[in-house]
């Protein structure tokens, strides 16, 4: 009897992290390349539904320089994740198909890697075929001021730049996403 208890609790354990997501820090090493900069890492709060959502500056992959700011106008989905974390590798396909089907038509889709170089990040990209934008948070400093505490997460944020929603763990289908995005109009 115990030992069945033993085997059901480790099954549930499982279970609960492949669906809440992986835990914030991997200890991966990071590289100066992709940049993100100009946070303020000494916000008290973290940000809440409701709430504006922090700016901060990063570099396209066309290299050019933007802030979640500059995008007040356009509804954005910011999505944080790393290529080690398994719930968020299950969740790509989803990200993927939910792009295809926007192109930045009625939402921007950011996809923030946390702690990752750019070369790990574009190899991994490339090889699962994946064309969404990514933008690098190397030193984790965008995680940290928007209280990612385990990955994936993501923060749906409205046309005037307030965050309607965060959901922390996997997107199970595309259709999730859009579900989440038509309750909030």
């Amino acid at each position: 009897m115990k030992k069945t208890l033993t085997v059901v609790l480790a099954i549930a354990l499982a279970l609960g992290l492949a669906v809440s997501g992986c835990p914030g820090d991997s200890g991966q090493s990071s590289s100066a390349l992709g940049r993100i900069t100009g946070i303020n890492a000494n916000s008290t709060q973290p940000p809440q539904a409701g709430e504006l959502a922090p700016d901060f500056y990063f570099k396209t992959a066309e290299g050019e320089d933007t802030s979640i700011g500059q995008l007040k106008g356009t509804p954005v989905l910011l999505n944080f994740w790393a290529t080690w974390c398994t719930p968020c590798r299950y969740e790509m396909p989803h990200l993927q198909q939910f792009y295809d089907e926007q192109q930045g038509d009625e939402v921007v889709l950011l996809a923030v890697n946390v702690g990752e170089s750019s070369s790990d990040v574009s190899q991994f990209m490339q090889s699962e075929g994946f064309s969404f934008p990514v933008l690098l948070d190397n030193q984790g400093n965008v995680a940290r001021r928007y209280n990612v505490q385990g990955i994936p997460t993501t923060f749906f944020i409205d046309s005037d730049s307030v965050i309607q929603k965060i959901k922390v763990g996997a997107f199970q289908s595309q259709e999730e996403i859009e579900n989440i995005l038509s309750q909030l109009d």
